[in-house]
């Protein structure tokens, strides 16, 4: 069995000897076009592939309505993976971006179009970013029950970097149009 790494330790890189520190990472994954449900467990599986990355949980799968989406796009499966890693946070998201990559992820001009995959980093440890490509935590995090509720039912007393405690956030967000599907499960291979 794969043994979570202790957050309090650094790992020194046995090539450079750089010290990395160990951070806990949520990512929030989403489907709405193709097989959605394969699509996420197939992110689950790559994440868990990658070298420094120890996937400790994924939450359950909840089908929602979507948000700012053009009309007519069909309901999302979503669902939060929890991790530790050494990564920096940019080489992070370069990966979440090849999971999708692999996934037949495009990228239209409009906004929220539907997708085979989406990979988002909400917290990578305590670091915080607003650049043009990293945004840490999500800037929209706080207000999305598809992020807040699969995240809240890993660890209720998680903390959004920034905007409090996830209970909070979630109980002043939006949860119409949310549903754990009972009947769908992501599996996590720690062996």
């Amino acid at each position: 069995m794969t043994e979570t790494p202790n957050p309090n330790l650094i790992d020194a890189d046995t090539l450079t000897g750089e010290m990395h520190p160990i951070r806990r990472a949520v990512l929030a994954l989403g489907s709405n076009l193709g097989e959605r449900l394969a699509s996420l467990q197939g992110a689950v599986n790559s994440l868990a592939d990658t070298p420094d990355v120890w996937v400790t949980a994924v939450s359950g799968v909840y089908e929602t309505e979507p948000v700012g989406a053009p009309v007519g796009s069909d309901n999302f499966l979503n669902a939060v993976v929890l991790l530790d890693t050494t990564l920096p946070a940019a080489t992070l998201l370069d990966r979440a971006l090849a999971i999708e990559d692999a996934f037949h992820r495009e990228r239209p001009s409009e906004p929220n179009a539907p997708r085979t995959l989406d990979v988002d980093l909400i917290v990578v440890g305590d670091r915080r970013a607003n650049d043009e490509f990293l945004h840490l935590p999500h800037p929209r995090a706080r207000e999305r029950a598809f992020v807040l509720k699969p995240w809240h039912d890993l660890e209720p007393d998680a903390v959004l970097i920034d905007a409090g405690p996830v209970a909070d956030l979630l109980e002043a967000a939006d949860q119409n149009g949310i549903k754990l599907r009972d009947d769908l499960a992501l599996e996590l291979d720690l062996a």
